[in-house]
């Protein structure tokens, strides 16, 4: 009677055993019809899902521009100075909505998949409204003259071009185009590696790496209404 019981027992577990394979592979075939089972179609649900970001801010710096400007008057007896210390912080951001589908490629023979980027934004700057500082020296040509308003002007239109000039310099556009990169690879990379694609290399290029042409869109704020942001960010800070 044991003996009969025992082997019964067996053949259930095999056949249990069997039945458990059985869903497993089904299970296995219908993941891989619904998540999908190749870099490509993972890509693509990636790709969705950093276009419903709208927007990456990949690097930021600050950046502090000193002007100076002189006037004079009467062959020089008469002479007024004003100098103008203008911070500002800087965004280079991501579109990440201008990625299309036609801007990720899968190459299966090399295992990479190539990301073709959108231009770097430049955006600012936002001025540290505290830390601007205007001072100097005019005497009897302040008092007759509106020289003040005029040296004032002058350095704030010059230090918003330098702030513009620093801003997209080669090294801080280089350092920001290398953080954009890394970002987008990286966003790509994980779905891929959590599907158990250890293997595969993602490269993200700007249109225009390996050349001499700088790529990125300027959208750097006028003085006069960096200055009123500024103003606006304080008055809330302090309510």
């Amino acid at each position: 009677m044991d003996s009969r019981l025992n082997k019964t027992a067996v053949i259930a577990l095999v056949v249990l055993a069997l039945v458990l394979g059985l869903l497993l592979g089904a299970w296995s075939g219908l993941a891989d019809r619904l998540f999908g089972s190749n870099p490509k179609t993972i890509a693509t649900a990636s790709l969705e899902s950093m276009r419903a970001q709208n927007r990456l801010s990949v690097f930021a710096a600050r950046y502090v521009s000193v002007v100076s400007s002189h006037q004079q008057k009467l062959g020089g007896l008469l002479n007024y100075d004003r100098t103008l210390i203008l911070p500002g912080d800087v965004r280079y951001e991501l579109d990440l909505s201008k990625l299309q589908s036609n801007d990720v490629s899968w190459d299966k023979s090399t295992g990479t998949l190539s990301v073709r980027l959108p231009e770097l934004e430049v955006a600012g700057p936002d001025v540290d409204i505290k830390a601007v500082k205007e001072y100097g020296s005019g005497g009897v040509l302040s008092a007759l003259t509106n020289a003040n308003e005029q040296l004032d002007q002058a350095n704030r239109d010059r230090a918003v071009q330098d702030l513009r000039k620093q801003a997209t310099a080669a090294v801080p556009m280089q350092l920001a185009h290398q953080s954009a990169r890394a970002a987008v690879e990286r966003s790509f990379a994980m779905p891929l590696l959590a599907a158990g694609f250890k293997d595969v290399k993602v490269v993200a290029r700007f249109p225009t790496d390996g050349t001499t042409e700088p790529s990125f869109i300027d959208l750097s704020t006028p003085y006069e209404q960096a200055i009123n942001q500024a103003e606006r960010r304080r008055a809330q800070g302090q309510k």
